[in-house]
């Protein structure tokens, strides 16, 4: 189990999986979903995209609640240097999943753990290299069909009903699910928010 004696940690996330990693960590958290506008800016390279808005989500739940370390992440689904949000229905959900369809796509998570105490932000960005089978239009409309692919960036959850879509993964597996954990335990330490 991974003390905390230190101050609350707050997980600035509505995300289910995330808070499931977490505790898969032994970690002692409470949950306040932030609610920012997750906007790209003209320009903004995915990886300062998904950084910019985990310190957002970490800043406006600290901003609102008690609690000392407060983290917030965002990710996202890169293919093509375009970046693929949410499907806003079930024909963008399929634009989505036939693009990725035999393809290498990267999956970058940004997460910030802000100290209430000291006012320190530190942020990292995580990628990992994903590649898809082949998928057959029957397989795609399955999936949409469960309803799963429409809260999930690039229209899929690996640990969900995607997973026999994923040929490959090269990198942090935790980070395709939303939280690079590795990375965050890592940060969490030096911060001494975790033993």
């Amino acid at each position: 189990m991974a003390k905390n004696n230190h101050g609350a940690i707050i997980l600035a996330s509505a995300s289910p999986r995330r808070t499931e990693l977490m505790e898969l960590a032994g970690i002692q958290f409470s949950v306040v979903p932030a609610d920012i506008c997750e906007d790209v800016l003209p320009g903004e390279a995915p990886a300062d995209h998904v950084i910019r808005l985990s310190r957002e989500k970490a800043d406006a739940v600290a901003a609102i609640k008690e609690g000392r370390f407060f983290i917030g992440a965002d990710t996202i689904v890169v293919l093509d240097d375009t970046i693929l949000g949410k499907p806003v229905d079930a024909a963008d959900a399929a634009r989505m999943l036939s693009g990725l369809s035999g393809r290498d796509h990267v999956v970058i998570t940004g997460f910030t753990v802000f100290d209430k105490v000291s006012g320190v932000h530190i942020s990292r960005s995580v990628s990992t290299e994903v590649t898809f089978k082949k998928l057959e239009e029957k397989e795609i409309a399955a999936y949409i069909g469960t309803g799963c692919p429409m809260d999930k960036a690039g229209a899929y959850a690996i640990q969900g009903g995607a997973v026999h879509f994923v040929r490959s993964i090269n990198g942090s597996y935790t980070n395709v699910i939303g939280l690079p954990m590795t990375e965050l335990y890592e940060v969490l330490q030096t911060m001494q928010a975790v033993e």
